[in-house]
């Protein structure tokens, strides 16, 4: 046994001498986090991260049977489904986990806003999380059509059609997401280039910087509890934090996989252009609130196209959430800012009555 440590410190020592890992670990260890009544919400970007990596593992499997063409997509999901051993658990895990992980964004940028964690030296933080879960959403929406059954051609079918009224380029970014005209052959192969190459070079890259810039600035504490001097304290990251982000994992996990037991993925029926779209098509639930947000607005306003308008104003609160660290001046120089806090309580019950509002009026056929 002592041979065995021996030869495994010498190893570590060898391997450190070559890679410098040994300066990660002394950050590790050097590395605190604040402790008050807000620090719950420090566990939801390390949630988001494990399901990410669920996300990679699973996908990678599906992978080795997914076969990226119209004629052949929908028969090699449903043998992965009836004759690959767990083939529908890994499915399912994976569908589940990437709408858990979304779930996770919301509630990780919303705390985030309401703590004011975007503060000085943190913009870049902010912009880099804030473009992370608009990635998301494009894996979510991307990986719809996969399957390539009805409901997912014709959502995508909707879906697509939205990006056409955007002004100048909106006929031209169409052609570019469908490789045509329409949804078909050349739609799947391009949503499966973006699903498992560009998007997740992309995320993969981001990741590193929000992971990178979250480990030099540490954990921001709220300004209300900075301004009284003294009331938090500190605990350490590895192994107290890390171990209690540990416990929150197995949770996840669990949860994830009964979700996948008793309540699988469904495959429905193969895509046929040619027969007309099942009623109470609609988008993933994270796209829910602007799909119903569009669904009121009238026809024409002012002489312009209602939906090129709701479009237009979506674009622009994005922007606006995107710069909240250089609109938020007064929380920048260290003064109370409820503005800013209403601002993101509006947003916030916005989206939700929306989506719920959307379910209710497009119920499930």
């Amino acid at each position: 046994m002592a041979s065995l440590r021996e030869g495994l410190a010498k190893t570590s020592a060898w391997l450190d001498d070559r890679l410098g890992w040994g300066v990660l670990g002394d950050l590790a260890r050097k590395k605190t986090v604040p402790v008050h009544k807000h620090t719950v919400w420090y566990y939801l970007g390390g949630m988001t991260l494990f399901l990410f990596m669920i996300q990679i593992l699973t996908g990678v499997l599906l992978l080795f049977y997914y076969r990226p063409s119209a004629e052949e997509a929908y028969e090699s999901i449903q043998f992965l489904m009836t004759e690959v051993q767990f083939g529908w658990l890994i499915r399912s895990i994976h569908a589940w986990a990437a709408n858990l992980m979304i779930f996770m964004l919301f509630l990780h940028l919303f705390s985030v806003w309401f703590l004011r964690a975007y503060r000085r030296p943190r913009e870049i933080t902010w912009i880099s999380g804030f473009i992370l879960l608009a990635l998301a959403m494009g894996f979510g929406f991307t990986g719809y059509l996969l399957p390539w059954n009805e409901l997912a051609y014709f959502a995508t079918r909707v879906g697509t059609e939205i990006v056409h009224v955007v002004p100048l380029v909106g006929e031209f970014g169409l052609r570019v997401l469908r490789g045509g005209d329409d949804v078909s052959g050349a739609t799947l192969t391009r949503f499966y280039a973006f699903h498992v190459a560009l998007l997740p070079a992309a995320v993969g890259a981001l990741v590193l910087l929000h992971v990178y810039l979250v480990q030099k600035h540490g954990m921001s504490v709220p300004p209300n509890i900075e301004r009284r001097s003294g009331s938090w304290r500190e605990m350490k990251f590895v192994p107290n934090f890390l171990l209690r982000d540990a416990v929150g994992w197995l949770v996840a996990l669990a949860i994830l996989a009964a979700l996948a037991a008793f309540l699988p993925a469904h495959l429905g029926d193969k895509a046929d252009p040619f027969t007309p779209a099942p009623a109470g098509i609609k988008p993933e639930w994270y796209f829910m609130f602007m799909f119903q947000s569009l669904k009121y607005l009238p026809a024409h306003i002012l002489g312009i196209e209602g939906e090129v308008l709701g479009i237009l104003g979506f674009g622009v609160a994005g922007m606006a959430v995107l710069l909240i660290p250089f609109l938020d001046r007064k929380t920048a120089r260290g003064e109370p800012s409820p503005l800013f806090t209403w601002l993101g309580v509006v947003a916030l019950a916005f989206i939700i009555v929306m989506t719920i509002v959307g379910y209710v009026a497009n119920p499930t056929q």
